[in-house]
C-alpha cells in the first residue's frame, strides 16, 4: 500500500498548496493554463489509447460502458458524492450555498481531479505492480504528475481536488490488494485494453479543459473493465 498512500498524500498537499498559497491567479492566465493542461491531458489519454492492439474491442468497450454509465448515472452519483464530501468535511463558512457555482466547482474539481488519476495505465499498473512485486517506483512517478497537476487543480478548481485523493486511495489500493490474491489470473493482454480504455476517457477530460461540449466521462469508466471481461470469457 505504501505506492497508492504516497499517491494519495502527494494529492492532498499539492492541491492544498494551490488551494491556499497560489489561488488568485488573473482570469485570462488560468484560462490558458487550464487549455494547456487540456491539450497536454488530450495528448497523453491519446497516446497512451494507442497502446490499444484491438481496435474493435476498444470501440465496442466504449460505446457499452457508456450505456452502462448513462443507465447507473455515474456522473451524477459522483458530483452528488463530491457535494456530500463539501458539506461533510468543509467548514459551514467555507461551503457555498447551493445552486452556486463554487458549488458546481467543488464537485467538478473532485470529480474531474479523480478521473484524472484513477484512470489510465499508470495507475492500473503501477498498482498492479505494488501488489504483486512491491515495487512501487510507476505510482512515485505517476506521484510527481500527478502533483504538479494538483497544484493547478487547487488553485483553480479549489479544495475540492484534494479530497479526490480519497478515491485515488481506495481505487489504486483496492487494485493493490486485489492484485495479491488475483493477479496472477490477468493476462498482459487485459491490462493493455484496459489501460488503453482508460488512457482514451483520459482524453475526454481534456476536452472538457478547452471548453468544448462537455463529456461525462465518469459515465465511460465501466468501459475500463469491458476489456477484462470480454478477454477472460474469450480466454484471451
Amino acid at each position: 500500500m505504501l505506492g497508492p498512500v504516497v499517491n494519495a498524500l502527494v494529492i492532498v498537499v499539492c492541491s492544498l498548496i494551490g488551494c491556499f498559497l497560489i489561488r488568485g491567479i488573473p482570469g485570462r492566465i488560468e484560462e490558458q493554463v487550464r487549455k494547456a493542461i487540456g491539450l497536454a491531458i488530450v495528448f497523453v489519454g491519446i497516446r497512451g489509447a494507442f497502446e490499444n492492439q484491438n481496435a474493435l474491442l476498444l470501440v465496442a468497450s466504449v460505446i457499452a460502458g457508456a450505456i452502462i454509465g448513462e443507465l447507473v448515472d455515474l456522473d451524477g452519483r459522483m458530483h452528488r458524492l463530491g457535494l456530500w464530501v463539501e458539506r461533510r468535511f468543509v467548514r459551514p463558512d467555507r461551503a457555498a450555498p447551493s445552486g452556486t457555482g463554487r458549488e458546481r466547482s467543488f464537485s467538478k474539481g473532485f470529480v474531474s481531479a479523480s478521473i484524472l488519476f484513477c484512470s489510465g495505465s499508470m495507475a492500473i499498473v503501477g498498482s498492479l505492480r505494488s501488489g504483486l512485486q512491491g515495487n512501487h517506483e510507476l505510482l512515485f512517478t505517476k506521484s510527481i504528475l500527478d502533483g504538479f497537476i494538483s497544484l493547478i487543480f487547487g488553485a483553480t478548481m479549489g479544495i475540492g481536488a484534494a479530497f479526490s485523493a480519497l478515491p485515488v486511495l481506495v481505487y489504486q489500493g483496492g487494485i493493490a490488494l486485489a492484485a495479491m490474491a488475483v493477479g496472477r489470473y490477468l493476462s498482459e493482454d487485459m491490462i493493455r485494453e484496459m489501460s488503453a480504455v482508460g488512457s482514451l476517457i483520459i482524453a475526454g477530460i481534456g476536452f472538457n479543459f478547452l471548453d468544448l461540449k462537455e463529456i461525462k466521462v465518469a459515465n465511460l469508466i465501466p468501459a475500463i473493465f469491458i476489456p477484462l471481461i470480454w478477454l477472460a470469457v474469450a480466454g484471451g
